[in-house]
């Protein structure tokens, strides 16, 4: 039994130091979003991007993103627009600084991979899948994927018959060796 725990904690390690810990770089990562508002695309970006990824392309089961974004920092190129999205109707930023996003389950999927977790806006969680790609660059990894979420889902806004409903989220963000 002492040489199976011994295995068995030898394996458990061998495991968990070959996904290495990652730390995104907000100045070299986009998070952007597109959303109808009268027929018409529009669309904003965050910053303020912190947290963890723990990643090994080799075994992606093991990989672990828990990222969070500065929700105050919502950027339209319309200051008028974006205090108005910083306002409790919306984003409600004094109340809910922070979106964040937590993986559950990461797997191999195709020419990529696909992460399933929860995604907290305004206090509220929910559960998404987001596909992406990853590149191995300088010391560190590119992860890009796009998902779509419906606005309502996380009480952001009213019902509207100007604004849409579906938001497209397009995300590229690079994180470095720790």
């Amino acid at each position: 039994m002492k040489r199976f725990i011994t295995l068995f904690t030898c394996f458990y390690s061998l495991v968990s130091v070959q996904a290495q810990q990652y730390q995104p770089v907000n100045d070299k990562s986009s998070v952007n979003f597109t959303i109808k508002n009268f027929g018409i695309s529009t669309g904003g970006s965050f910053k303020g991007l912190e947290g963890q990824i723990n990643f090994d392309m080799a075994n992606p089961v093991q990989a672990v993103f828990d990222i969070t974004l500065d929700a105050a920092s919502v950027s339209t190129d319309n200051d008028s627009r974006d205090s108005h999205l910083r306002n409790e109707e919306y984003f409600d930023t004094r109340k809910y600084p922070k979106i964040s996003f937590k993986s559950e389950k990461v797997n191999a999927r195709g020419n990529g991979f696909l992460a399933k977790g929860n995604l907290t806006i305004k206090g509220t969680t929910k559960s998404i899948s987001l596909p992406f790609k990853v590149q191995a660059r300088d010391d560190g990894y590119l992860f890009e994927g796009s998902f779509q979420l419906d606005r309502r889902d996380f009480k952001i806004g009213n019902n509207s018959m100007v604004l849409g409903d579906d938001v497209t989220v397009t995300l590229s963000v690079f994180a470095r060796k720790k």
